[in-house]
């Protein structure tokens, strides 16, 4: 099971716009084995942990010896089945973790982060896919620092920095060793990076469509490789949600199904085990209107989006797939307390139908005309490269966009390093597309040689096939 989704808390301060977004009502362990959310007792808050990985989800609750306070306390379980809490007081952020020890809660201490300031931030990144460690984000001034929070020798401590604020926080792999965060340098504009924890947090860019848009990584799914942005590359100053393949030279794609007026699509869960399909990997969607949120689930091989309403108490913003593909959506009402809603979605024939309620998107002729370019870009497709390696190829008609990459980053102190920000002289191009012959197949990849991770950077971690769930990007 793959469950993502971030998680977002304000610091004391006034933080950037874009972490202000609304928190899923519960986090989920990356295996999908645990959760936690801060629950309601008549005016009370206090930390409360499900258990999902048994034959029937139950909750057991974790209150200290105060009330928890919402938008300034966090939770997300570990594997082990304890849960890291997070508090704010006056500056100060505090952590501990939470056990139920019988008819009470045990709390066992694990330091605090001091992160002051009017502009200062720190709040807990999604569940690490080991499950075992647990991580947090601290934007202070023109700097961000990866620190350890759990799973280490010593408490809290720093594992990466980051010159200019970083938001986001998408897992790429299985082992938790990288980490893409969307970095916004004084200026602008914001774009993905890629944190390597195993190097001391080398830093590599990751994502970029033009020099000038604004490219957010929002999910990531190790197994396809199939990534979910949101850019305005196709619409400068409107932001649109996209797709690409982490592999793959095509172009990321921005579906115009995905544009839905008057609503805001977040995209929470994408399918896992699609190994060599990521065209039939379900992403999970919430969308939000003047009627409510509800629940939208998405293939990119469909480019429609099915609509679903949600459970009667959905926790807004969560859920999980399993491998199977079925969705689920966990809730609590005033008479269940802890529920697991199962949604199964098929794949359905992906055949251009009109609109029939008001919250689906219609068929246009800009849909015709962007399934025209898929059909054109897979008929053209030559063998995956990886990200850091993928051309510009400019921008295209059909509202796709090509990825361009920069060397690694190097910090401002450093002299010697190249401009971080050269611009790019000259108009985008468009390179002849390659078609191989019919009668004679291209020749396989050379065989990959074995890979020191002590020695290898994010960029050639991506070249080596046999390192499962590596970050090598694609645009479809």
């Amino acid at each position: 099971m793959t469950a993502t989704g971030n998680t977002i808390a304000t610091g004391n301060g006034n933080g950037d716009e874009n972490e202000r977004a609304a928190r899923p009502g519960c986090v989920i362990t990356a295996d999908g084995s645990y959760a936690a959310r801060l629950a309601l007792n008549g005016e009370s808050w206090y930390p409360e942990r499900w258990t999902l990985g048994g034959p029937e989800p139950y909750a057991v609750p974790l209150p200290g010896h105060q009330p928890e306070e919402p938008g300034r306390t966090e939770v997300q379980p570990l594997a082990d089945g304890r849960v890291l809490i997070h508090r704010v007081t006056d500056g100060r952020h505090t952590f501990s973790l939470l056990y139920p020890t019988g008819p009470g809660t045990g709390e066992l201490a694990l330091g605090t982060v001091e992160c002051a300031g009017e502009e200062s931030l720190l709040r807990l990144l999604p569940p690490a896919p080991t499950g075992d460690r647990a991580y947090a984000l601290a934007v202070a001034g023109d700097t961000t620092t990866v620190w350890l929070l759990t799973g280490g020798e010593h408490g809290p401590a720093p594992v990466a920095r980051v010159p200019a604020r970083c938001s986001g926080g998408v897992w790429l792999d299985r082992t938790g060793r990288l980490l893409a965060l969307d970095r916004t340098p004084r200026g602008g504009p914001t774009k993905s990076v890629v944190v390597d924890l195993a190097r001391g947090g080398e830093v590599s860019p990751l994502l970029e469509i033009t020099e000038e848009s604004e490219d957010r990584l929002l999910l990531a799914d190790p197994d396809s490789g199939l990534v979910l942005i949101r850019s305005d590359a196709p619409s400068p100053g409107r932001a649109r949600l996209g797709w690409g393949v982490l592999g793959s030279t095509l172009p990321v794609r921005f579906p115009e199904c995905l544009r839905l007026d008057s609503c805001s699509v977040t995209p929470f869960a994408i399918q896992p085990g699609q190994t060599l399909t990521p065209e039939s990997c379900a992403v999970a969607l919430r969308i939000d209107g003047t009627a409510g949120h509800w629940v939208g689930v998405w293939r990119p091989s469909e480019r429609r989006v099915q609509h679903f309403p949600p459970p009667r108490g959905w926790l807004a913003g969560a859920g999980l797939w399993t491998r199977e593909g079925e969705l689920r959506l966990p809730f609590a009402t005033d008479t269940v307390r802890c529920g697991i809603a199962r949604l199964a979605v098929p794949p359905r024939a992906a055949v251009p139908a009109p609109a029939t309620t008001s919250a689906s998107a219609s068929t246009s002729a800009s849909t015709v005309a962007e399934e025209a370019a898929e059909r054109s870009d897979a008929d053209s497709a030559v063998r995956p490269v990886p990200l850091q390696q993928a051309p510009l190829l400019g921008r295209t008609t059909s509202g796709t966009a090509r990825v361009r990459v920069r060397r690694p980053l190097k910090d401002p102190a450093d002299t010697s390093a190249p401009p971080m920000c050269a611009p790019h002289m000259g108009a985008p191009h468009m390179s002849a597309p390659h078609t191989p012959s019919e009668h004679t197949p291209p020749a396989p990849p050379p065989a990959p040689p074995p890979v020191d991770t002590a020695k290898t950077s994010p960029a050639d971690l991506v070249k080596h096939a046999p390192i499962p769930n590596a970050p090598v990007m694609a645009a479809r």
